[in-house]
Order: structure tokens, then C-alpha cells, then sequence
């Protein structure tokens, strides 16, 4: 080879070697530009800039408070003046008459509500009211014949809301609104008022030691069940129906994910390479893998629920057609990786094909199949908290009602609550069972 030939081929592969670098650099460039690209795109499209505008940090505040406690209402009705109070505006919650919280003065048609710091409501004869602001004043609302207040639109501040038809006064103290139908005060108290009895009940405000060892609080009942009577049946957090709820969540996922197990093992034998050599066969099975995994199982529970009505029956079925593709394509996987060494050592006994299916092929397979079946209960756990808002069945139901509402958001706290610990309790039993199951080990380390 002569010198100019090296020199060629050198000088050939210092500017392979340049584009290259080049082409490198260009890369590294342009793939940030791309990205800035469409985070500008974003930003316009969502409009990012006026979520500023958009945001109403008094209604999260709101929302978030009423997570953690409860409020007790005092309201007086504009049509005939009957004043009531109830804890959260419930009847089961409401105080007898003439019976009023220690912060509620009654003076004739003159009521008096003391809030805090330094805030308090007056309620007047003649469907007036004022609510008393330690900084801003007072402020007089009246029925004439809309709702009128004594503050010019243009002074309004932020906390108060004001059309003719409702005025609403929020602060950290507390809340007013006023309609045509009644003026309403809210007063906020930590914690989930009435969670065990309501007032109704003859162990509200009972002691434990009361109720297990004190003497007989019921004539009619024994005092532990009738304490277990009147919390079960709660008619404000219907304690009863939100353990049938969540019995139902449970068993909707079970049915759903050990159904789509069944149905996914015996097509997986015709998915896998090395059991099914028909190509046509083989690629059909999975196209229809592909084809119900690759549909969400919200998809299928509409579809579903229009054909089959709601229930937490179809919400299984639409678990276990999503699951059904999706565990037949793992277990596929896992017997075209079965070491045949042991199908054939079954075989030369003289085994028949079921019978090498059953000792050959089954074992090598069965810490993956219990793996990620119960794998996928867990996680199926959590998605049919959300298909049972669709089928109506269900925690996920109660929970989708709550936040419709939008009334009791201490509900709310106590239904995710109660989810995210059916969770963990199927995350653990799951783990249980791998560990006992698939290892051997029961001692839980």
C-alpha cells in the first residue's frame, strides 16, 4: 500500500469521523430545541399563563379544611324565620328545639353567633343580618326582595361573593351566605363530628369505659350492642354500607384478575412458539391479546355496562377482558422459556400430552403465573375503586357521589382513607402469599 493510498484512506476516515461528530452535535442540539419547542407549544395550548387568573385558592382552602373537619350550621329560614341548628346541616344532626351550642345566643328574633377571632354574625327581624369584620366592619345584608347589602360593588373584597340572588362571605372564621330562602352561618370545628353516634343516639357523647362497663344506657339493649348497633347503622357515615362497598371493590378485583387468569393460561399454550407451530394459529391468539389489553378497562366497562347494566358483575368482566391479554401475553412468554429437558424427562415415562402439560410444563411456569397474578389483584384493587364509579358498585360509587355533592368532604377523606388502607392490606396479604407460595417462606421475613 503506497503512501498516498494511506493518506487517502486516513484523510477518508477523518471526515467519516467529522460528520459523525457533526452529526452527533446536531443531534444534541436539536433534541433540546424539540423539547423547548413543545413546552412553548404547551404552555400556549393550556393556556399555563392564565392559570394564575383561573385559580381560586379560597375555594381549595375551603375544599381542604372541610377534609379534616366538620361544620355546624345555623340557619334561619326568610320565608317563616324558624332558626335551626345542625352539625353539617343534617337532620340526624340537628339540636332539639330550643337547644342551641353555647357560641349561638337566642334573644327573640335576635341571634347572635359568636365566631372566631373576633368575628360574629347577628341576625335581625326583618330578613336582616350582619356580619361583624374585626378590620373591614360590618357588613348588613337584607331582603328587598333580592338580596341587598350596604357596600358598594367596587369595594367588594375578594372573600365576598355578591349577585342579588346569593350573597356568600368567606373568611377564616367562618362562612355567611344568604338567599331568598334562608341565611345560613357555617362555623368550622376540628374533626369528624358524630363519626361513631349521631345526637339521636343514646351513646353520643358516652365514654368507652361507659359503654363497656358502666350500667345499662338502653333499657332495650345491651350497651355494647347497642353502641354496635347505632355506629353500624350511622345514618351520616353509613358505616354499614361503606364495609359492603369496599367487600364489593375487593371482590370485584379478585373475580376480575383470578378470571382473566383462567381464560389467559390455556390460550397462552396456543400464543407460545414451542407449543403451537401453526403460525396462523399462534399470530391470531395474540393480534386478540393485543387487541383487549391494548383496550382501557374503562372502555370496556361502558361498553359493558350499556350491554350488561351496571353492577359490580360488569366491572369484573371488564377487568378480566383487560387482564386477560395482558397476563396470556406474560404467561406466553414465560413457556416459550421452559426448559424442555424436563418436558422430555416426563415424556420418556410415557406420559400423555396433558400429563406433560401438567408435570412438565406447569411447575417451571408456576412462580411466574402466581407472580404476576397476584400482582395484578393488587393493582387491580385500586383500578376497581374507579370502575365501580362507572358500574355503580362499589367504594368507588359512595366516592364519586361525595365529591359530586360536593357537600361533606370529610366523606371523601374517610372513603380514600378507607382506600389507600385496602390497599395496603392487599399489598401486604399479596406479598404474604408470594413470599408463601412461590419461596417457601412463611415466616414473613
Amino acid at each position: 500500500m503506497t503512501d498516498a493510498t494511506v493518506n487517502l484512506s486516513l484523510a477518508q476516515r477523518r471526515t467519516e469521523a467529522e460528520t459523525l461528530f457533526r452529526r452527533k452535535r446536531l443531534i444534541a442540539m436539536a433534541v433540546p430545541a424539540v423539547i423547548l419547542l413543545y413546552l412553548g407549544y404547551i404552555f400556549v395550548a393550556f393556556d399555563v399563563g392564565g392559570l394564575a387568573e383561573r385559580a381560586r385558592l379560597d375555594n381549595a382552602m375551603t375544599l381542604i379544611r372541610d377534609t379534616y373537619s366538620y361544620k355546624t350550621h345555623v340557619t334561619r329560614s326568610n320565608r317563616n324565620g324558624e332558626l335551626t341548628v345542625a352539625k353539617e346541616g343534617e337532620r340526624p344532626a340537628t339540636y332539639p328545639e330550643g337547644v342551641t351550642p353555647d357560641w349561638v345566643d337566642v334573644d327573640g328574633e335576635t341571634v347572635i353567633i359568636d365566631l372566631l377571632k373576633g368575628h360574629s354574625v347577628v341576625f335581625l327581624p326583618g330578613q336582616t343580618a350582619i356580619y361583624r369584620h374585626p378590620e373591614f366592619g360590618d357588613i348588613t345584608a337584607r331582603l328587598d326582595p333580592g338580596v341587598t347589602i350596604d357596600i358598594p360593588l367596587e369595594d367588594l373584597p375578594d372573600w365576598i361573593s355578591y349577585t342579588s340572588a346569593r350573597l356568600d362571605i368567606r373568611t377564616e372564621a367562618g362562612r355567611m351566605t344568604m338567599t331568598r330562602a334562608r341565611t345560613e352561618v357555617f362555623r368550622y370545628f376540628f374533626g369528624w363530628e358524630l363519626f361513631w353516634f349521631t345526637l339521636d343516639s343514646p351513646y353520643h357523647n358516652r365514654s368507652v369505659l361507659e359503654v363497656f362497663f358502666g350500667p345499662q344506657i338502653d333499657p332495650t339493649r345491651g350497651n355494647i350492642a347497642g353502641a354496635w348497633e347505632d355506629f353500624w347503622a350511622n345514618p351520616l357515615w353509613h358505616h354499614g354500607k361503606v364495609a359492603w362497598a369496599i367487600g364489593e371493590t375487593i371482590l370485584m378485583a379478585f373475580l376480575g384478575t383470578m378470571g382473566a387468569a383462567l381464560v389467559a393460561l390455556p390460550l397462552a399454550f396456543l400464543a407460545a412458539k414451542n407449543f403451537t407451530p401453526v403460525v396462523v394459529v399462534r399470530q391470531l391468539v395474540r393480534r386478540i391479546f393485543d387487541f383487549v389489553r391494548g383496550v382501557d378497562a374503562l372502555i370496556f366497562t361502558i361498553l359493558l355496562s350499556r350491554a350488561f347494566g351496571p353492577g359490580p358483575l360488569t366491572g369484573a368482566l371488564a377487568i378480566l377482558l383487560t387482564d386477560s391479554g395482558s397476563l396470556g401475553k406474560l404467561f406466553s412468554e414465560a413457556l416459550e422459556n421452559v426448559d424442555q429437558k424436563q418436558i422430555e424427562g416426563v415424556s420418556s415415562t410415557g406420559a400423555k400430552p396433558l400429563q406433560r402439560y401438567r408435570f412438565g410444563v406447569i411447575p417451571q411456569i408456576t412462580p411466574v403465573l402466581l407472580s404476576q397474578v397476584l400482582y395484578y389483584l393488587e393493582s387491580n384493587t385500586r383500578s376497581a375503586t374507579i370502575i365501580g364509579a362507572i358500574t355503580g358498585g362499589g367504594i368507588g360509587l359512595m366516592l364519586t357521589q361525595a365529591i359530586i355533592t360536593q357537600k361533606d368532604w370529610e366523606e371523601v377523606s374517610y372513603y380514600i382513607t378507607l382506600i389507600v388502607l385496602m390497599v395496603i392490606l392487599m399489598d401486604w396479604i399479596s406479598g404474604k402469599l408470594r413470599r408463601r407460595l412461590i419461596k417457601g417462606d412463611g415466616s414473613g421475613h
